[in-house]
């Protein structure tokens, strides 16, 4: 697999004349880019092109397809604020993209036609937030920290019709995923890296697309889109490790679920003390509640006996308590045999 890290990039015309330089751009067509994007992901990523169009880079002109459906849609926000053409996705047509010479999808949320991706002489580049073909599909970010991952990264990638994810690669850069890394935290630092290594591409476009790697299927994983059933725990398979990268993958989304005395409980959050050993026996009940007076800290029993601190949640949708309001609320009016989380 072909891995590089981004670093700043020099100027190819350090040691050689103004003369020589207009020559070089001379030989050099600038681009027109058209592109594709809807959220915070993509936002990054367009602000570098349109910077490299006003410091009068290789783009020349940039225009912008979203979804207009969207109420809070920053890509649309910022295209109309720094004056740049709004196509709506659901109108858009062949014949505008047929006026461009490269595409570019971030964060798209839709499958590029094949008559669209045939319009560009210059192809279509995406931005893909893993290390591909690990982690193909529409969650990446959410499912590298969900599975414990300790590395992913960015890749620049040409689009390919009919299938996601599956076009040969043009750049990647790796990041590594600390123990406590939030999903938004990461889902930003991706964003900011991408945004680099597009540019870096789309400056030497002809040099990159001579060093094309392939994907390898065989070593293909993938990173569906999140249902509402991801958030929900089975404590009894679950230990305290896969619960908290749960909870890391899904922050700033949707919080964990699970339920007690029959009512929905929203588990907002929690925290993990990786240093703690894991029980020779584990757990009767896993979900098993324990609230010490002392320290005033709830704690939930995960499948391996290891426990989870629960620091906000919420019980039937209601206010969102701290473990202590939940013990004086809630767990101290039932038998200790009650005390469990199902």
């Amino acid at each position: 697999m072909l891995l590089s890290r981004v670093r700043p990039r020099r100027s190819i015309f350090r040691s050689i004349t103004n003369a020589s330089a207009q020559r070089h751009f001379a030989n050099v067509s600038r681009l027109k880019v058209l592109f594709f994007g809807t959220d915070h992901f993509s936002l990054p990523s367009l602000k570098s092109i349109h910077s490299n169009l006003v410091n009068n880079g290789r783009v020349e002109r940039i225009e912008v397809v979203t979804s207009f459906k969207a109420a809070k849609n920053p890509v649309k926000q910022y295209s109309r604020t720094a004056g740049l053409p709004l196509h709506d996705w659901a109108a858009c047509t062949p014949a505008t993209a047929s006026r461009f010479d490269l595409g570019v999808v971030v964060s798209f949320g839709h499958l590029i036609p094949e008559t669209f991706i045939d319009c560009f002489d210059r192809g279509m580049l995406n931005v893909h937030a893993s290390l591909l073909p690990k982690l193909r599909g529409a969650a990446p970010i959410v499912h590298a920290i969900a599975n414990g991952e300790q590395r992913t990264g960015i890749s620049i990638m040409r689009i390919k019709p009919k299938q996601f994810d599956v076009g040969e690669i043009l750049l990647q850069s790796a990041v590594s995923i600390e123990r406590d890394t939030l999903m938004p935290e990461l889902h930003d630092r991706l964003a900011a890296i991408g945004a680099d290594c597009l540019v870096t591409c789309i400056e030497d476009l002809e040099g990159y697309y001579q060093r094309l790697t392939v994907q390898n299927d065989a070593e293909a994983t993938y990173a569906p889109k999140i249902d509402p059933k991801f958030a929900e725990i089975r404590w009894h398979q679950a230990t305290a490790v896969s619960v908290y990268d749960r909870y890391r993958a899904l922050y700033g989304l949707r919080p964990l679920l699970t339920s007690f005395g029959g009512e929905v409980v929203k588990l907002f959050k929690l925290s993990f003390d990786s240093t703690q050993p894991v029980p020779a026996v584990p757990a009767d009940r896993p979900g098993q509640l324990e609230y010490s007076k002392r320290s005033r800290q709830l704690l939930v029993r995960c499948g391996d006996g290891r426990a989870l601190e629960l620091l906000q949640l919420s019980v039937g949708g209601k206010k969102t308590l701290s473990g202590q309001d939940f013990y004086n609320g809630f767990l101290s009016k039932v038998s200790r045999s009650d005390r469990y989380f199902k």
